[in-house]
């Protein structure tokens, strides 16, 4: 499984790439950011953005793009600029038929260092040590973006799981419904015939 990264952002964006399956060492294809100059139009920067990570996708064609999931903050012009950028990577994806997953911050510490509320030197030196690089990757957005893409190997074939099970269930419940409506249509028409015999 090739999965691409993307911690959003109008500054920076990190991005990172890391191949594997669960239970197995996993590798680093690339990792980086995408900046944008904070003093140009909001419309150059996003576009900016979605040039940078179709650069990434061009390159190393993953399979996923995994996203973080952007949550309320007090700096509501941060979190404009960070969803923002997070819908310009779901559109990237989007385009190529590429499925997008979303994984919040806690999800993505607890599945990189075993705590939702791991700092960020923390989640940079569990991606250092699981990934066997020589040094933590900068600036901490390159390294959240890893640990999103290590996050979604590692939850992805539970989250299936997951997803096959509701989608059973969905269907034995229509299967039943479908049942039950055809025993009472059954039983409407048995009993219209029986009134009819009766009147006859």
């Amino acid at each position: 499984m090739r999965v691409l990264g993307v911690d959003p952002g109008l500054t920076r964006c990190g991005v990172g790439v890391v191949e594997g399956v669960p239970g197995r060492p996993l590798t680093m294809l690339g990792v980086g950011v995408v900046r944008t100059p904070p003093d140009a139009e909001l419309s150059h920067r996003l576009l900016v953005v979605e040039q940078g990570i179709e650069q990434w996708l061009d390159e190393h064609r993953p399979e996923f793009v995994a996203v973080e999931r952007v949550f309320a903050q007090h700096n509501v012009r941060t979190v404009m600029g960070t969803a923002q950028a997070s819908a310009v990577a779901m559109l990237c994806a989007a385009r190529r038929g590429i499925p997008v997953a979303l994984h919040t911050p806690s999800e993505v510490k607890a599945a990189v260092t075993g705590s939702g509320r791991a700092d960020k030197a923390q989640v940079g030196a569990m991606v250092t040590r699981l990934l066997r690089l020589s040094a933590p990757p900068k600036p901490a957005d390159a390294a959240d973006a890893l640990a999103l893409a290590i996050c979604h190997i590692w939850r992805a074939p539970a989250q299936n799981r997951l997803q096959q099970a509701v989608a059973q269930h969905q269907a034995h419940a229509a299967k039943a419904a479908n049942a039950t409506h055809a025993a009472q249509a059954a039983q409407a028409t048995h009993a219209a015939h029986a009134t009819k015999g009766r009147t006859a």
